[in-house]
């Protein structure tokens, strides 16, 4: 269950459980066992807290769910039963409240819902449940405590980086450190942050069997949440930014876990990207060729590269990735055989001991592997011929390694030539009539990759009798 959802879930809960407020329980229907009190005890989806001093915090506006498992001394017997809450403010327990949910099945979570209407903001309450079946009602659980928090922390964040000052060219491969500061909102137990905008629903939590809450602690998660030092004070945390710089989005969270406004820290950082050099600065298609990887100098003197990671494009088989071990210098070497279809195209980014990612660096070369085609007697573009005209065309290749050709003509099957020692390949072809054409036709290397298609169009000449 997220936070920013909390809304649609109680109204589903209210539509769907027959929940009522009421002095006292509807008789259930008769279970076989003596009821038995209440367990697994939650509040908003968060654990029960049984210290009054130590209240669970919650949003109280649009209701408070409070549940617990009822059950009997008959663990056979599945008959309906209904749990009684009662809630008062622990400053006056004489004004209490009961609600029934009615129908609940022992083992489960039943579910009941304290009306957020009737919780005041800042007041501290206490709840407790009992399971009734068949005119008999079990002890009182032990109260659980809550305070409704309703209002969140009155001003956004402040935020500061002594090694990545703001709006400015920094140098990157630290870590950045950043202090988090409540800006004087004294409610403010922690900080939720993260490089994209807007920042996601905090998730409460999930469910287990039975439809056992499983609560989550957000500050589980360092990578977007911390605690205070203190209420409202502050905190210190160490990222690894997007490659160039970015900007961090922070919130304070209370203990409610309501959010402040945003504050958006922006820097950035100037390239660390590697060098890629191939042995061969002009391969052909087909070559394989040794490419070296080193790393930016300045980013090497802060922690040295371990490895990188190699992206390439557009190859036969797709777009792959792969790491490649660094040495103690931080450089590395990897083999990369070119055979893409239109060109290759690498992009490489290290990776420092400490975790910091560089921006990419890349490494581009173009191929055209659509054969040249010709005709002596059906030029492309041209016209020539006649009906019943043959006409020659040779395939040639712009690229090495050619086993042979295929090809058609408009609507015709395709047919697959070998081309000879050269890589060359020549075909005879006549037309029934006249009118335009179109020849589509591809190269397949002796490693099976079948090539760019060339389109090669031209028009058969209407042939006339002259002789009269």
């Amino acid at each position: 269950m997220s936070f920013g959802a909390r809304t649609r879930a109680v109204l589903a809960i209210l539509g769907t459980l027959g929940l009522s407020l009421a002095a006292a329980a509807a008789p259930a229907s008769a279970a076989g066992g003596t009821p038995t009190t209440p367990t697994q005890l939650f509040n908003g989806y968060r654990n029960c807290s049984t210290d009054a001093d130590r209240p669970t915090f919650l949003w109280g506006s649009n209701n408070v769910v409070v549940e617990g498992i009822p059950g009997t001394t008959d663990p056979t017997d599945q008959s309906q039963v209904s749990v009684r809450y009662e809630a008062w403010p622990v400053t006056d327990p004489s004004q209490t409240s009961t609600v029934t949910r009615d129908r609940a099945t022992p083992g489960f979570e039943a579910t009941g819902v304290l009306p957020g209407d009737t919780l005041v903001d800042g007041q501290t309450y206490a709840w407790r449940a009992q399971t009734v079946a068949g005119g008999a009602a079990s002890g009182w659980s032990v109260p659980c405590y809550i305070t409704i928090d309703d209002t969140g922390p009155a001003s956004a964040p402040a935020v500061s980086s002594p090694n990545y000052p703001p709006n400015r060219w920094n140098q990157g491969g630290d870590p950045v450190t950043f202090t988090l500061n409540a800006n004087g909102a004294d409610d403010v137990a922690g900080f939720q942050y993260a490089w994209t905008q807007p920042l996601q629903s905090i998730v409460l939590a999930d469910f287990g069997d039975h439809g056992v809450p499983q609560p989550r602690d957000p500050y589980a998660d360092p990578g977007h949440f911390t605690r205070t030092d203190a209420p409202g004070g502050s905190a210190t945390i160490s990222l690894i930014p997007p490659s160039t710089g970015g900007t961090l989005s922070v919130r304070s969270l209370d203990r409610a876990l309501n959010p402040s406004e945003t504050t958006a820290y922006r820097f950035l950082v100037s390239t660390t990207a590697p060098t890629v050099t191939p042995a061969d600065p002009s391969p052909e298609f087909g070559d394989t060729t040794t490419f070296t990887l080193r790393p930016d100098a300045a980013l090497q003197a802060k922690s040295p590269v371990v490895s990188y990671s190699v992206h390439t494009f557009g190859g036969p088989d797709g777009d792959r990735t792969f790491d490649v071990a660094a040495a103690a210098d931080g450089t590395a070497t990897t083999e990369l055989t070119l055979d893409g279809l239109t060109g290759e195209h690498v992009s490489v980014t290290s990776k420092s001991a400490n975790g910091w990612v560089s921006d990419p660096a890349s490494w581009d070369i173009d191929y055209d592997t659509t054969p040249t085609v010709v005709s002596d007697v059906y030029p492309e573009n041209g016209s020539g011929g006649g009906a019943g005209v043959p006409g020659t065309f040779t395939f040639t290749p712009k690229v090495k390694g050619i086993v042979s050709y295929t090809y058609s003509f408009d609507t015709e099957p395709e047919v697959t030539v070998a081309a000879g020692a050269d890589g060359t390949a020549s075909i005879e072809w006549t037309p029934d009539s006249a009118g335009s054409y179109g020849l589509q036709v591809y190269a397949t290397t002796r490693s099976g990759i079948q090539l760019i298609p060339y389109a090669y169009t031209f028009t058969v000449d209407r042939q006339f009798d002259h002789s009269n």
